[in-house]
Protein backbone atom coordinates (compact mmCIF):
# COMPACT_ATOMS: atom_id res chain seq x y z
CA UNK A 1 0.00 0.00 0.00
CA UNK A 2 3.10 2.04 0.94
CA UNK A 3 4.41 1.39 -2.45
CA UNK A 4 0.98 2.57 -4.50
CA UNK A 5 0.97 6.05 -2.50
CA UNK A 6 4.44 6.79 -3.00
CA UNK A 7 4.03 6.29 -7.00
CA UNK A 8 1.17 8.32 -7.00
CA UNK A 9 2.57 11.15 -4.72
CA UNK A 10 5.58 11.27 -7.61
CA UNK A 11 3.22 10.79 -10.34
CA UNK A 12 1.44 14.18 -9.45
CA UNK A 13 4.91 15.64 -8.28
CA UNK A 14 6.22 14.99 -11.84
CA UNK A 15 3.00 16.51 -13.76
CA UNK A 16 3.39 19.67 -11.60
CA UNK A 17 6.89 20.12 -12.68
CA UNK A 18 6.32 20.09 -16.27
CA UNK A 19 2.88 22.01 -16.83
CA UNK A 20 4.06 25.33 -15.27
CA UNK A 21 2.43 28.05 -16.74
CA UNK A 22 3.76 31.17 -18.64
CA UNK A 23 3.34 33.24 -15.45
CA UNK A 24 4.61 30.53 -13.30
CA UNK A 25 8.14 30.85 -15.62
CA UNK A 26 8.02 34.39 -15.81
CA UNK A 27 7.80 35.13 -11.87
CA UNK A 28 10.82 32.37 -11.21
CA UNK A 29 13.06 33.89 -13.85
CA UNK A 30 12.27 37.59 -12.11
CA UNK A 31 15.47 39.55 -11.54
CA UNK A 32 17.53 36.85 -13.28
CA UNK A 33 20.00 38.70 -15.19
CA UNK A 34 22.50 36.65 -17.38
CA UNK A 35 22.06 32.99 -19.32
CA UNK A 36 23.63 31.22 -16.24
CA UNK A 37 21.03 32.08 -14.35
CA UNK A 38 18.34 31.75 -16.26
CA UNK A 39 19.40 28.10 -17.13
CA UNK A 40 19.70 27.43 -13.14
CA UNK A 41 16.52 28.57 -12.26
CA UNK A 42 14.11 27.41 -15.45
CA UNK A 43 16.69 24.76 -16.60
CA UNK A 44 17.60 23.85 -20.34
CA UNK A 45 15.40 25.81 -22.41
CA UNK A 46 13.04 23.10 -25.02
CA UNK A 47 14.59 25.48 -27.59
CA UNK A 48 17.07 28.10 -28.91
CA UNK A 49 17.59 30.03 -32.09
CA UNK A 50 21.07 31.55 -32.69
CA UNK A 51 21.33 34.73 -35.08
CA UNK A 52 24.82 36.24 -34.58
CA UNK A 53 25.37 37.19 -30.99
CA UNK A 54 21.61 36.94 -30.19
CA UNK A 55 20.13 34.17 -28.86
CA UNK A 56 16.75 33.34 -28.62
CA UNK A 57 15.94 31.06 -25.59
CA UNK A 58 12.21 29.41 -25.36
CA UNK A 59 10.54 27.70 -22.73
CA UNK A 60 7.41 25.69 -23.17
CA UNK A 61 4.31 26.26 -20.72
CA UNK A 62 0.71 24.44 -20.33
CA UNK A 63 -0.90 27.58 -21.70
CA UNK A 64 1.93 29.22 -24.38
CA UNK A 65 5.75 29.63 -24.27
CA UNK A 66 8.07 32.15 -22.54
CA UNK A 67 10.85 33.23 -24.90
CA UNK A 68 13.93 34.81 -23.01
CA UNK A 69 16.24 36.92 -25.80
CA UNK A 70 19.53 37.02 -24.67
CA UNK A 71 22.23 39.49 -26.25
CA UNK A 72 25.76 39.23 -25.10
CA UNK A 73 24.88 36.87 -22.07
CA UNK A 74 22.52 39.50 -21.22
CA UNK A 75 18.86 38.38 -20.44
CA UNK A 76 16.11 40.32 -22.28
CA UNK A 77 12.58 40.77 -20.99
CA UNK A 78 10.43 38.06 -21.35
CA UNK A 79 8.06 37.32 -24.17
CA UNK A 80 4.72 35.28 -24.10
CA UNK A 81 3.48 33.21 -26.83
CA UNK A 82 -0.06 31.27 -27.41
CA UNK A 83 0.17 27.12 -26.81
CA UNK A 84 1.23 25.35 -29.93
CA UNK A 85 -1.15 23.15 -31.47
CA UNK A 86 -0.32 20.30 -33.00
CA UNK A 87 0.51 20.45 -37.44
Amino acid sequence: MRTIFAVLALTVLLTACFHKTKDDLIQKAEGVETKQQLRKVLGDPDGVDKLGPIEKWTYKASDGTVIFPIIADKVGPSVTGPKETGQ
